[in-house]
């Protein structure tokens, strides 16, 4: 759905007024629930991170250290979410 709204802002709206942030808040965000996942993903079958944060079967994986990745993910892609914010600016034909 995010990734419906950021290419509807880009390609539909042309980034167009409040398009713009709506096009980098969805973008980001999709790409930061990718990340969420691939840390999942090798803290399951990486056997150096499995034993670091060991998982029930059907749970994914916990404990402090995999919260703590979580946790620097998420702050690194808040900073870029807001470092985008403030760089990007539509490209200008001139």
């Amino acid at each position: 759905m995010l990734l419906a709204i950021a290419c509807f802002a880009l390609y539909g709206m042309k980034l167009a007024g409040v398009w713009r942030p709506i096009y980098i808040v969805t973008a980001m965000i999709s790409l930061y629930f990718n990340v969420f996942v691939l840390v999942i993903q090798s803290f399951l079958k990486v056997p150096a991170l499995a034993a670091l944060a060991p998982a029930v079967p059907p749970a994914p994986p916990s404990g402090p250290v995999f919260a703590v990745v979580q946790g620097i993910v998420l702050v690194f892609f808040v900073v870029l979410t807001i470092g985008a914010w403030r760089r990007f600016r539509p490209m200008s034909f001139a």
